[in-house]
């Protein structure tokens, strides 16, 4: 017999309890809390003829990517029933009309008389079941959540003196997790594809929690291989860009020469395509979909300004690229004209992040737009996406309290409102008043989940499992622990730790040569004193 050759998935399956009972309808259900222990007590709902489906949500206590596992054991009809299975990534969508753009949420299906079956594939906390036949009872000895996800050993670490940033870390670091399935996703509900502007934060937070990890390289291979030049990935141009980014990236952190080199064919066409639109002047005339994240998708004005600032930090990456795989002679192309485009003045704008990006490449004077713009109502015009250059702008401003307290404030109300992974957007505003995603909806409130949003993440389409917004992982690492590489791979680093208002700090970065652990704390005297564990070979630059 011919069999067809397995294909090995990376992850592994796991269930999981719910932890509480959020809600059961006014009738037909009993013993409810039996769910939420394994035992041989069984939940029982029972549908009289002509009554309302009874229902129950359940509540498995945080954010995770898989199904749901009914065991049932005999029930009195003899024969399968029918249910409704509702999830949500907060309860009022499991409790409402769930969104089913990338992900079904929304399942009419037949549970058995007698065993288990399982339904969905996607993210999500909460659960809702409805007996929809009448006359029927349902005996329900479990319900599990199925978790999948890769098992992968945090190498990375961070904790210091507020516990409040260390939760943020965290919840970062498990965003990130979470999006690491087949492929890198942007997020588990919405929209499980490789955006490779998404991969930017995603592969800076991977780097410094996991280590050299494959999906990275897997992913940008995956959209290379399907965006045949002259096309833009995505249908981006600046996707593009930050492509080159993401490699620059990995190799900066790993020195993955090897994987570097296998890029060239790509590479190198790659780079004369963005040279070829960058003007005597220096101005950057991409075409395709010009783009740089939702909150600016309809300033034209931001979109120029910060393409312009992208375009120079995407040509001084793709010119050390070309360096490391002996591409001298373009390298040095390619260095010329992002010098001749950084010196291009695009007409002013007030976006945040358009000039964040400028203060990055070097193209506006950091303590300026960090005093007049960035730290100006900091926790507004911003992003959970572009927030984290941001957070890199005011950092080059030195300005390391504000990000401390931006961070506080901005990414720790996502936990006040009941998050446990990072979200596709949000805005302070958002808060007044509302219920939590762990909260039922209430009549004359606003709902968090339901009620706002924007562009493409409109009421509970919006997603809340989001890796594009786990930045201040990385940049907690980078700043307040102070470890980058001073050279790929870290052969050297820079170690320039900042504990702002914090006591001490603490943590370890993966490198190739094993991990930098470090550990800082505040002197009598104000001052911060530092220890370190280097591996054998790695040197500090000053």
């Amino acid at each position: 017999m011919t069999y067809s050759e397995p294909i090995p998935d990376p992850r592994v399956r796991e269930f999981m309890l719910p932890v509480r009972v959020l809600w059961t309808s006014d009738g037909g259900v009993t013993n409810a809390e039996a769910l939420l222990a394994r035992s041989e007590d069984v939940c029982r709902l029972v549908r009289a003829e002509g009554a309302e489906p009874p229902g129950i949500l359940l509540d498995f206590g945080s954010e995770i990517h898989g199904g749901a596992r009914f065991e049932v054991p005999v029930n009195s009809t003899g024969k399968p029933v029918r249910v409704r299975v509702r999830f949500g990534e907060s309860a009022s969508e499991a409790m409402g009309e769930p969104n089913n753009d990338h992900t079904i949420h929304d399942f009419e299906m037949r549970l058995p008389w007698m065993g288990h079956q399982e339904v969905g594939n996607t993210g999500f906390r909460f659960v809702r079941l409805d007996l929809l036949d009448e006359g029927v009872e349902v005996s329900l000895r479990q319900v599990m959540a199925v978790f999948l996800y890769r098992p992968l050993e945090r190498l990375g670490s961070f904790e210091c003196s507020d516990d409040r940033l260390n939760r943020i870390w965290d919840t970062g670091a498990y965003t990130v997790h979470l999006c690491m399935q087949d492929h890198l996703w942007d997020g588990i509900k919405r929209d499980r594809l490789v955006w490779i502007g998404d991969m930017h934060p995603e592969t800076c937070v991977i780097a410094s929690v996991f280590g050299q990890c494959d999906i990275v390289p897997a992913s940008l291979d995956y959209v290379r291989d399907r965006t045949p030049l002259p096309q833009w990935m995505n249908g981006i141009s600046s996707y593009s860009l930050w492509w080159i980014l993401c490699h620059h990236e990995w190799w900066r952190r790993f020195a993955d020469t090897e994987y570097v080199q296998a890029q060239r064919s790509y590479l190198v066409p790659l780079i004369r395509q963005v040279i070829e639109k960058v003007g005597p002047d220096g101005c950057e005339h991409l075409d395709g979909h010009r783009f740089l994240e939702w909150p600016t998708a309809r300033d034209a004005t931001a979109i120029g300004f910060g393409l312009q600032a992208l375009t120079v930090l995407a040509l001084r990456a793709g010119a050390d690229l070309l360096s490391a795989i002996g591409e001298d002679d373009l390298a040095a192309e390619t260095r010329t004209v992002a010098q001749r485009a950084s010196g291009h003045r695009r007409e002013p704008t007030y976006s945040k992040q358009a000039n964040s990006l400028a203060v990055i490449a070097g193209m506006a004077e950091a303590a300026v737009v960090n005093e007049r713009l960035l730290s100006q109502d900091p926790n507004r015009g911003i992003s959970t996406f572009y927030g984290y250059y941001v957070l890199q702008a005011r950092a080059i401003a030195g300005d390391i309290q504000g990000c401390l307290d931006l961070i506080r404030t901005y990414w720790g109300g996502m936990l006040d409102m009941g998050a446990t992974t990072f979200w596709e957007h949000f805005e302070l505003d958002w808060m007044d008043g509302a219920t939590r995603i762990d909260e039922l909806p209430q009549p004359g409130r606003p709902d968090i989940h339901a009620d706002f949003g924007d562009h493409c993440y409109v009421g509970l389409r919006h997603s809340l499992c989001h890796g594009w917004a786990a930045g201040p992982t990385a940049w907690l690492t980078e700043h307040v622990l102070g470890i980058a590489p001073a050279e790929p791979g870290f052969a050297c680093l820079r170690l320039n730790p900042h504990l702002g208002d914090l006591e001490w700090a603490r943590g370890a970065v993966p490198t190739p040569r094993g991990p930098i652990g470090v550990e800082i704390t505040r002197a009598k005297d104000g001052s911060e004193d530092v220890e370190i564990e280097l591996p054998e070979g790695t040197n500090i630059v000053e």
